[in-house]
């Protein structure tokens, strides 16, 4: 277990922990009352194997807490940045505190300290990352170069992750179960939806590899002339599919020489108010 290296046990500041507090056990680890911390709101990862739980609650009751979870202080607690699985099989344990880490911090760098704890351990699915790609563009203003810095990742790859995020349901259900990789919900992500949905069940059925699945994609935008797919600037894309998935209605963009439009479409009286609702919050 991790040595308590500031607060004991039994301090008030953990029975009662306040922001005050905070500015003197900065990336100190000590130990807060579990019943105190509440989980991040903008927390990536949706899924928590339950195999995978117990055996994270075996090796704490083994060998205690290897690696403190990282809090920020909330009026009357604190609140998790990282660590939930630890967080939650200390709680099922019956464990009365856990050793953390504070940090001050705000709601963009919460979103990605929890987003690059999960990357690097590979917690996430794809559409768990690319829906923190898309928050941190929409809600920070942040251009997808600026995302990859942040996470160490190519300005295509931050697009071509957020673009999955259009697929049909069954491809979504298909990625959340594991049916299918990354790679191939990237391929599919650039088919129309009924083309989505046949090249999946060959990819389920036949087993098909990301490398064959690309093959198979190319010949459907072959057989079907599909130009346009491989014309449109993937970022116009990304953009076009998250304000599309904000505002609820069809959205065009129009862009050339850093000068253009955006287009959105409403179909009745009714729809064009919400949008100004929309638009205007």
């Amino acid at each position: 277990m991790i040595p308590n290296k500031n607060i004991a046990a039994d301090s008030p500041q953990l029975a009662k922990p306040t922001a005050t507090h905070t500015n003197n056990v900065s990336e100190q680890v000590v130990d807060l009352l579990v019943e105190k911390i509440t989980p991040n709101p903008d927390q990536p990862r949706t899924q928590f194997d339950a195999d995978d739980l117990r055996g994270l609650m075996d090796s704490i009751k083994e060998h205690g807490v290897i690696q403190p979870i990282i809090v920020s202080p909330l009026a009357d607690g604190w609140q998790l940045i990282a660590g939930e699985r630890r967080w939650r099989a200390v709680k099922e344990l019956g464990q009365s505190t856990i050793p953390a880490i504070v940090r001050d911090t705000d709601n963009q760098k919460r979103l990605e300290v929890a987003l690059v704890e999960n990357l690097q351990r590979k917690d996430l699915n794809v559409l768990e990352t690319a829906t923190v790609y898309e928050r941190l563009m929409s809600e920070f203003n942040l251009s997808p170069v600026e995302v990859g810095r942040k996470v160490g990742k190519s300005r295509p790859v931050i697009v071509n992750t957020i673009r999955i995020l259009g697929v049909e349901e069954p491809v979504k259900d298909a990625i959340k179960v594991g049916k299918i990789s990354s790679g191939h919900a990237r391929v599919l992500a650039g088919l129309p939806p009924e083309d989505q949905l046949a090249l999946l069940d060959e990819i389920i059925n036949l087993g098909l590899t990301t490398k064959a699945t690309e093959e198979a994609s190319q010949e459907i935008v072959a057989a079907k002339n599909i130009r346009s797919l491989k014309k449109i600037d993937p970022e116009i894309t990304a953009r076009i599919e998250q304000l599309q998935r904000s505002l609820g209605t069809k959205v065009e963009i129009k862009k050339h020489d850093g000068a253009g439009q955006v287009v959105i479409k409403f179909f009745s009286d009714e729809e064009f108010n919400s949008l100004m609702d929309k638009i205007g919050n």
